[in-house]
C-alpha cells in the first residue's frame, strides 16, 4: 500500500514540475476540432479612413 502512495507522490511531483516549468505554454483545454484547432492570431481589421 505504501508503495502506492511513494508512487503518487512521485508523480505529482513530476507533474507538476512539468507544468510550473512549461508555464502559460500548457493548453489544458482538450481536444480541438474544426477552427479551434489553428493557433494563429486572427487579422487585424483595417483602419477606418476618414
Amino acid at each position: 500500500m505504501w508503495k502506492i502512495v511513494v508512487g503518487f507522490v512521485i508523480f505529482a511531483a513530476i507533474s507538476l514540475y512539468v507544468i510550473s516549468k512549461a508555464g502559460d505554454k500548457v493548453d489544458m483545454s482538450g481536444e480541438k476540432h474544426g477552427g479551434d484547432t489553428t493557433h494563429a492570431p486572427a487579422p487585424a481589421a483595417p483602419a477606418a479612413q476618414k
